[in-house]
């Protein structure tokens, strides 16, 4: 497969914004105008509506399983860079005008595909740090940190370097949150 077109076409299926396409349709609004403003299932879920909140989450997710599943089967070569133009394709849609979520479902869809144990590792990471702290924000960062050492630690594999750039580029997606988090005005999040 031609680099060039696997690179774009894993970035436009990553650019779809279905927070946004989902909120337009069915509650004929414009996610972006609401809560953070941003397109991920975290503000979907403050529209209240909790069906297309997860729905939002669920695709997110799938975005990144379907193209890099099939990457990793018939080039698995190229799996790291289609994962990375998944993600970028995700925080920087052109839809949007390159204004598109923080990336974490697509990442946890990325974790899934290249190790289903740091997918779960990071969904466990996520969670009791939520339990504790019910920021969905922290537990994101903590979550995505937790990755680059769980796999270094744990998997002894020579991929760190793609889970630190990853952690690099959740922690940029992040870093008004992380100001609201150093302010102590950080939204908390109901998740049910």
């Amino acid at each position: 497969m031609n680099i060039y077109l696997l690179i774009v076409s894993s970035y436009l299926i990553g650019s779809v914004p279905f927070g946004y396409i989902l909120t337009k349709f069915f509650l004929n609004k414009d996610i972006r105008k609401i809560g953070s403003g941003n397109i991920g299932a975290t503000n979907v879920l403050r529209t209240g509506n909790k069906i297309i909140g997860y729905a939002t989450l669920l695709l997110d997710v799938l975005k990144a399983v379907f193209p890099i599943i099939f990457i990793k089967i018939n080039y698995p070569e190229y799996v790291f860079i289609s994962a990375l133009s998944v993600f970028i394709g995700h925080v920087f849609p052109v839809w949007l005008k390159f204004r598109g979520g923080k990336g974490v479902a697509t990442y946890v869809g990325i974790l899934c595909c290249i190790n289903i144990y740091l997918g779960i590792s990071f969904g466990l990471v996520w969670l009791i740090t939520f339990l504790i702290f019910k920021y969905s924000s922290l537990s994101s960062l903590i979550g995505s940190f937790s990755i680059p050492i769980i796999n270094f630690f744990i998997f002894n594999d020579e991929i760190v370097f793609f889970f630190i750039i990853m952690f690099v580029l959740i922690f940029y997606t992040h870093r008004e949150n992380i100001k609201r988090l150093l302010n102590h005005t950080e939204s908390k999040t109901k998740i049910y």
